[in-house]
């Protein structure tokens, strides 16, 4: 397995890289000297991320602007990161879009979009990286889950169901390859202060602090954690509760949040 300290002078490739946690996962393994490959749909944002990185820390960092919702997007991501000769030690899984409305509220296509971002393009982009990682038998993979994973989540149904997926993905993988030398975590954040999540709240994590527990992860040896001692206390308490207790719950506690 490979860890942050074993990056430097190898290549991380992370989506959703322009900013919140994607961003700060990219400052914090710069600092180990990783060179870096970003990944994100806005390349004016983009482009400025990339330049404070190479500024900082000195390291190589190439920009791919790309939406990865888009239909064959992980295929052309990878070919531009082959073309590049860039070969990737450390994939972090991060991009995704979340929809606050009721399945009923809701706009059909972005639905569609976002189960195409959180799932479709995560499991395609990890299958044609990890391979490869097998083949070489090193190397490590971040999937950025949620602590909505555990739990049903009206009003943020979707969002919910598909980082449901995502950990339950990583956990499989993880059985898969661990006697690979490659290493496979889930990393579920609570609320965190995030452009995807900017409305104030008490117990909002800050992003550098995700990041801390995604890189800590990969020197541990289970397939998923939970960020924060308060989430992690709280995944724990929503996996004992029924779902059929849980979901009317967490129905108004969003209703009082709206």
């Amino acid at each position: 397995m490979t860890t942050a300290s074993d990056m430097k002078g190898r290549s991380a490739l992370i989506t959703g890289g322009s900013s919140g946690i994607g961003a700060a996962i990219a400052e914090q393994l710069a600092g180990h000297g990783a060179d870096l490959v970003l990944v994100a749909r806005d390349a004016e944002r983009l482009a400025k991320t990339a330049a404070g990185l190479r500024a900082r820390h000195g390291v190589a960092v190439l920009t791919v602007p790309l939406a990865l919702d888009e239909h064959d997007a992980p295929v052309r991501l990878m070919r531009t990161v082959q073309e590049a000769g860039v070969e990737v030690e450390l994939l972090v899984n991060n991009a995704g879009m979340s929809s606050l409305a009721t399945v009923a509220d809701s706009d059909p296509a972005t639905l569609r979009r976002l189960v195409d971002l959180n799932v479709g393009a995560l499991t395609e982009l990890t299958t044609l990286v990890v391979t490869g990682m097998v083949q070489r038998g090193h190397g490590s993979v971040i999937n950025v889950a949620s602590t909505g994973a555990y739990t049903p989540a009206p009003v943020l149904a979707a969002y919910a169901a598909s980082k449901a997926y995502v950990l339950s993905f990583t956990q499989a993988l993880w059985a898969e390859t661990r006697a690979s030398g490659v290493r496979v975590v889930a990393v579920s954040p609570g609320p965190t202060r995030t452009p995807m999540n900017p409305r104030p709240g008490g117990g909002k994590r800050q992003p550098a602090q995700v990041a801390r527990t995604a890189l800590a992860a990969l020197e541990g040896t289970g397939p998923a954690v939970v960020d924060g001692r308060r989430n992690t206390v709280t995944a724990f308490v929503i996996r004992m509760v029924p779902p059929r207790l849980m979901a009317p719950f967490a129905l108004r506690m969003m209703a009082r949040g709206r």
